[in-house]
């Protein structure tokens, strides 16, 4: 998978940081949910779309104005 974009809510440590990317391999997307940095747990959903991904990638940052996109 390649990441297609990359967010991330601005806040410094493992307690609070989260992050979400969007990823592809050919047809396949999916998005990424990641909380506390590198090595915290992460949660997986494959999307039939590009739009589908962009859809819940969106749901899951919760319209809050604080997320950054990162460079992919």
């Amino acid at each position: 998978m390649t990441v297609e974009r990359h967010w991330w809510n601005g806040v410094h440590g493992p307690r609070g940081r989260r992050d979400v990317y969007l990823r592809v391999n050919g047809p396949q997307w999916e998005v990424q949910a990641q909380t506390g940095g590198a090595s915290g747990p992460t949660k997986t959903h494959e999307c039939p779309s590009k739009a589908a991904a962009q859809i819940l990638a969106d749901a899951w940052m919760g319209g809050r104005p604080e997320w950054r996109e990162l460079a992919a």
